[in-house]
């Protein structure tokens, strides 16, 4: 069974945390789903991929080469196989996903409150559900992990 970690962004953009979690990711030998509900959003993140210090090989869902994409952004599961799923803007990711995952990732920016509720629900949620959970925070300039619920 995976685990799911919450990122509870203050300070660093979600680019920058995304481009860095992505690459321990593949780091790791795992696909990458980055999950959203606005294809403007994943657009977005896209060009910011693309355009960010060192190369991080992704690609925009819906086209021909999706399933053989190392880092897919998409709106809907399952176009590559991946063993990571990270949830940006809100994207629903399931306990039962979970499980079957290497590691889901929910990161959230934390000066949006209406996000920050939506986290704790996922949280809530997904630990009630069983899923083993992490919560990190940057508010101190690094990242440290704040919480945890173990599997059961």
């Amino acid at each position: 069974m995976g685990a799911v970690y919450f990122y509870h962004l203050t300070r660093a953009p979600l680019v920058e945390t995304l481009g860095t979690l992505a690459e321990k990711s593949l780091s790791a030998g795992w696909r990458v789903e980055v999950r959203g509900r606005s294809i403007e959003q994943l657009r977005a993140l896209d060009q910011a991929l693309w355009l960010r210090e060192g190369f991080l090989p992704h690609g925009l869902a819906g086209g021909p080469h999706d399933a053989d994409q190392p880092i897919l952004l998409s709106a809907t599961p399952g176009g590559n196989a991946a063993s990571c799923v990270m949830s940006v803007g809100g994207a629903e990711v399931s306990a039962e996903e979970i499980a079957a995952l290497d590691r889901a990732c929910i990161l959230f920016d934390g000066h949006d409150m209406e996000a920050v509720q939506h986290a704790r629900h996922q949280w809530k949620s997904l630990t009630s559900a069983g899923a083993e959970a992490q919560y990190w925070s940057e508010e101190s300039g690094r990242w440290e992990k704040k919480a945890e619920s173990k599997a059961g």
